[in-house]
Protein backbone atom coordinates (compact mmCIF):
# COMPACT_ATOMS: atom_id res chain seq x y z
CA UNK A 1 0.00 0.00 0.00
CA UNK A 2 1.81 3.44 -0.93
CA UNK A 3 1.60 6.67 1.05
CA UNK A 4 -1.03 7.88 -1.26
CA UNK A 5 -3.66 5.20 -0.79
CA UNK A 6 -2.79 5.09 3.00
CA UNK A 7 -3.24 9.21 3.34
CA UNK A 8 -6.30 8.28 1.14
CA UNK A 9 -7.97 5.87 3.18
CA UNK A 10 -6.95 8.18 6.44
CA UNK A 11 -8.69 10.82 5.09
CA UNK A 12 -11.72 8.59 3.98
CA UNK A 13 -12.18 7.30 7.48
CA UNK A 14 -11.62 10.85 9.14
CA UNK A 15 -14.64 12.17 6.54
CA UNK A 16 -16.80 9.23 7.57
CA UNK A 17 -16.67 9.66 10.79
CA UNK A 18 -17.02 13.02 11.31
CA UNK A 19 -20.08 13.29 8.70
CA UNK A 20 -21.51 10.44 11.30
CA UNK A 21 -20.51 13.26 13.95
CA UNK A 22 -18.27 10.63 15.49
CA UNK A 23 -14.47 11.72 15.01
CA UNK A 24 -11.96 8.73 15.48
CA UNK A 25 -9.31 8.97 18.10
CA UNK A 26 -5.29 8.98 16.99
CA UNK A 27 -4.68 5.93 18.32
CA UNK A 28 -7.84 4.39 16.67
CA UNK A 29 -6.92 5.34 13.29
CA UNK A 30 -3.32 4.12 13.73
CA UNK A 31 -4.30 1.01 14.60
CA UNK A 32 -6.71 0.79 11.66
CA UNK A 33 -3.65 1.80 9.44
CA UNK A 34 -1.29 -1.06 11.16
CA UNK A 35 -3.57 -4.10 10.46
CA UNK A 36 -4.35 -2.71 7.26
CA UNK A 37 -0.80 -2.33 6.65
CA UNK A 38 -0.06 -6.16 8.15
CA UNK A 39 -3.41 -7.60 6.41
CA UNK A 40 -2.10 -6.55 2.77
CA UNK A 41 1.51 -7.61 3.35
CA UNK A 42 1.12 -10.80 5.16
CA UNK A 43 -2.48 -12.27 4.15
CA UNK A 44 -1.21 -14.49 1.87
CA UNK A 45 1.22 -15.91 3.54
CA UNK A 46 -1.04 -16.53 6.58
CA UNK A 47 -3.35 -18.51 4.28
CA UNK A 48 -0.69 -20.74 2.79
CA UNK A 49 0.83 -21.30 6.24
CA UNK A 50 -3.36 -22.34 7.48
CA UNK A 51 -3.78 -23.77 3.97
CA UNK A 52 -0.58 -26.26 4.47
CA UNK A 53 -2.49 -26.90 8.29
CA UNK A 54 -5.49 -27.69 7.23
CA UNK A 55 -5.50 -29.03 3.91
CA UNK A 56 -7.88 -26.39 2.59
CA UNK A 57 -7.84 -23.23 0.77
CA UNK A 58 -11.54 -21.55 3.03
CA UNK A 59 -10.39 -22.86 5.97
CA UNK A 60 -7.46 -21.44 6.17
CA UNK A 61 -8.82 -18.07 4.88
CA UNK A 62 -11.51 -18.18 7.30
CA UNK A 63 -8.39 -18.78 10.08
CA UNK A 64 -6.76 -15.95 8.90
CA UNK A 65 -9.60 -13.39 8.58
CA UNK A 66 -10.48 -14.78 12.40
CA UNK A 67 -6.96 -13.93 13.27
CA UNK A 68 -6.57 -10.48 11.54
CA UNK A 69 -10.02 -9.78 13.48
CA UNK A 70 -8.37 -10.91 17.04
CA UNK A 71 -5.25 -8.63 16.29
CA UNK A 72 -7.77 -5.78 15.25
CA UNK A 73 -9.50 -5.78 18.58
CA UNK A 74 -6.09 -6.84 21.00
CA UNK A 75 -4.02 -4.25 19.45
CA UNK A 76 -3.80 -1.79 22.49
CA UNK A 77 -2.55 -5.52 23.98
CA UNK A 78 0.41 -5.84 22.09
CA UNK A 79 3.62 -4.68 23.79
CA UNK A 80 6.15 -4.92 21.18
CA UNK A 81 4.82 -4.13 17.85
CA UNK A 82 8.38 -5.18 16.04
CA UNK A 83 6.67 -8.59 17.17
CA UNK A 84 3.16 -8.02 15.84
CA UNK A 85 4.22 -10.74 12.92
CA UNK A 86 5.36 -13.61 15.16
CA UNK A 87 1.88 -13.09 17.50
CA UNK A 88 -0.10 -12.99 14.51
CA UNK A 89 1.88 -16.19 12.79
CA UNK A 90 1.22 -18.18 16.40
CA UNK A 91 -2.66 -17.33 16.38
CA UNK A 92 -2.83 -18.76 12.99
CA UNK A 93 -1.31 -21.71 14.66
CA UNK A 94 -3.10 -22.13 17.50
CA UNK A 95 -6.64 -21.30 15.63
CA UNK A 96 -5.60 -23.87 12.73
CA UNK A 97 -5.23 -26.60 15.88
CA UNK A 98 -8.37 -25.39 17.28
CA UNK A 99 -10.11 -26.55 13.84
CA UNK A 100 -8.03 -29.69 13.55
CA UNK A 101 -9.14 -30.59 16.66
CA UNK A 102 -13.17 -30.00 16.34
CA UNK A 103 -12.57 -32.11 12.78
CA UNK A 104 -11.24 -35.17 15.03
CA UNK A 105 -13.36 -34.76 17.27
CA UNK A 106 -16.24 -34.80 14.85
CA UNK A 107 -14.60 -37.81 13.25
CA UNK A 108 -14.99 -39.45 16.44
CA UNK A 109 -18.91 -38.91 16.98
CA UNK A 110 -19.82 -39.41 13.08
CA UNK A 111 -19.68 -42.79 10.93
CA UNK A 112 -15.64 -42.57 9.59
CA UNK A 113 -16.29 -40.81 5.63
CA UNK A 114 -14.02 -40.33 2.68
CA UNK A 115 -11.86 -37.21 3.04
CA UNK A 116 -12.27 -34.70 0.60
CA UNK A 117 -11.10 -35.44 -2.73
CA UNK A 118 -8.07 -33.21 -4.18
CA UNK A 119 -9.32 -30.81 -6.83
CA UNK A 120 -8.41 -31.26 -10.32
CA UNK A 121 -6.99 -28.49 -10.33
CA UNK A 122 -5.43 -28.70 -7.19
CA UNK A 123 -3.77 -31.54 -8.54
CA UNK A 124 -2.92 -30.01 -11.84
CA UNK A 125 -0.76 -27.06 -9.84
CA UNK A 126 0.39 -29.06 -7.29
CA UNK A 127 1.57 -32.20 -9.16
CA UNK A 128 1.59 -35.25 -7.33
CA UNK A 129 4.76 -35.45 -6.02
CA UNK A 130 4.11 -32.55 -4.13
CA UNK A 131 0.44 -33.88 -3.46
CA UNK A 132 1.92 -36.95 -1.99
CA UNK A 133 4.22 -34.90 0.01
CA UNK A 134 1.43 -33.20 1.60
CA UNK A 135 -0.63 -36.10 2.19
CA UNK A 136 2.50 -37.99 4.17
CA UNK A 137 3.09 -34.52 6.18
CA UNK A 138 -0.43 -35.08 7.33
CA UNK A 139 0.53 -38.22 8.93
CA UNK A 140 3.31 -36.69 11.01
CA UNK A 141 2.86 -36.01 14.76
CA UNK A 142 1.67 -32.36 15.09
CA UNK A 143 4.44 -30.80 16.39
CA UNK A 144 7.18 -32.27 13.93
CA UNK A 145 4.43 -31.29 10.97
CA UNK A 146 4.48 -27.55 12.27
CA UNK A 147 8.12 -27.39 12.64
CA UNK A 148 8.84 -28.68 9.06
CA UNK A 149 5.97 -26.42 7.82
CA UNK A 150 7.45 -23.55 9.36
CA UNK A 151 10.36 -24.83 8.38
CA UNK A 152 10.44 -25.49 4.50
CA UNK A 153 7.18 -23.55 3.62
CA UNK A 154 7.32 -20.57 5.36
CA UNK A 155 11.09 -20.55 5.53
CA UNK A 156 11.35 -19.52 9.16
CA UNK A 157 14.94 -19.49 10.83
CA UNK A 158 15.11 -22.46 14.02
CA UNK A 159 14.71 -18.88 16.09
CA UNK A 160 12.11 -18.09 14.27
CA UNK A 161 10.16 -21.26 14.61
CA UNK A 162 11.09 -21.68 18.32
CA UNK A 163 9.81 -18.47 18.77
CA UNK A 164 6.14 -18.76 17.20
CA UNK A 165 5.83 -21.93 18.75
CA UNK A 166 7.05 -21.03 22.28
CA UNK A 167 9.64 -24.44 22.51
CA UNK A 168 13.39 -23.96 22.48
CA UNK A 169 15.70 -24.41 19.33
CA UNK A 170 16.81 -27.82 20.22
CA UNK A 171 13.48 -28.94 20.25
CA UNK A 172 13.34 -27.36 17.03
CA UNK A 173 16.20 -28.45 15.58
CA UNK A 174 15.22 -32.42 17.20
CA UNK A 175 11.93 -32.19 15.73
CA UNK A 176 12.85 -31.20 12.34
CA UNK A 177 15.49 -34.29 12.10
CA UNK A 178 12.93 -36.70 13.50
CA UNK A 179 9.87 -34.96 10.96
CA UNK A 180 12.29 -35.35 8.30
CA UNK A 181 13.39 -39.23 8.78
CA UNK A 182 9.56 -40.20 9.71
CA UNK A 183 8.30 -38.51 6.27
CA UNK A 184 11.14 -39.98 4.02
CA UNK A 185 9.80 -43.53 5.62
CA UNK A 186 6.15 -43.02 4.38
CA UNK A 187 7.06 -41.69 1.11
CA UNK A 188 9.08 -45.03 0.25
CA UNK A 189 6.17 -47.22 2.29
CA UNK A 190 7.38 -48.23 5.45
CA UNK A 191 5.42 -47.47 8.35
CA UNK A 192 6.69 -45.29 10.83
Amino acid sequence: MTETSISLRRAQTLATTAADGMARSEPETDRDEAVAQLYETHWLGMVRLAGLMLGDRPSAEDVVQDSFAELYRRWDKVRDRSKVVTYLRSTVLNRSRNVIRRRQLALRRKPLYEPPVWSAESEAVLGEDRREVLVALNKLPARRREVLILRYFVDLSDAQIAQTLGIAEGTVRSAAHHGLATLAKILKGESR
